[in-house]
């Protein structure tokens, strides 16, 4: 890969991973009624659980894709189904305690990792990733794409995280908080809109 090709599958997947989507907006939402630490396990399976699934899509998954068409059909489903359940967790989220934890749960390592395989997002980047910069499927290629993005994915999506983190002593308001969560997990569900 050229110093061109690698600029620009850098810029691919800075943009690609900063811009609004579940993740991030699930993220957000977390670091605001979670705090940044409780975050870190879900913002680290994000990034690494992308990684996986980037070299996965590249090493055999896509031709299955292309074997089976109606398995673009069954994701599409099951995607739905699932963002619209979190939507709905987001939105009914328990306000934090006084001692800054909340009744819920922040998502774990290993859910986050397995949410990537549900994230039409996820889906479409991925790959779009592996389409245009590693379209011979070559393993080499696979991976240079794979580390380009666990490199630029975790930061830009734990900013996220961060800008929850920081909304978070505003939403110490019960009304404030409940909007908040209202807003994300209605953007959650506008994100299908441009996904599918």
């Amino acid at each position: 890969m050229n110093q061109t090709t690698l600029l620009a599958l850098s810029a691919f997947a800075l943009v690609s991973s900063i811009t609004p989507g579940p993740n991030n907006l699930m993220l957000m939402s977390s670091g605001a009624n979670f705090g940044l630490r409780r975050t870190v396990p879900h913002a680290l399976g994000v990034g690494i659980g992308f990684t996986l699934m980037i070299v996965l899509v590249g090493v055999g998954l896509m031709g299955l894709f292309d074997l089976f068409p109606i398995l673009n059909t069954v994701l599409k489903v099951v995607s739905v189904a699932y963002l619209l359940w979190l939507a709905w967790k987001i939105a009914n989220a328990a306000a934090p305690d006084t001692a800054g934890s909340s009744s819920g749960k922040p998502m774990t390592f290993m859910q986050a990792v397995l949410f990537q395989w549900v994230n039409p997002k996820a889906w479409s980047m991925a790959l779009t990733a592996i389409a245009l910069y590693a379209p011979d499927r070559n393993i080499v290629a696979v991976l240079l794409v794979a580390v380009v993005f666990g490199i630029i994915n975790l930061p830009s999506t734990s900013l996220w995280a961060v800008m929850g983190q920081v909304l978070r002593g505003w939403l110490s308001s019960p009304a404030r908080l409940r909007i908040f969560n209202w807003t994300m997990a209605a953007l959650l569900v506008g994100s299908l809109a441009l996904l599918i």
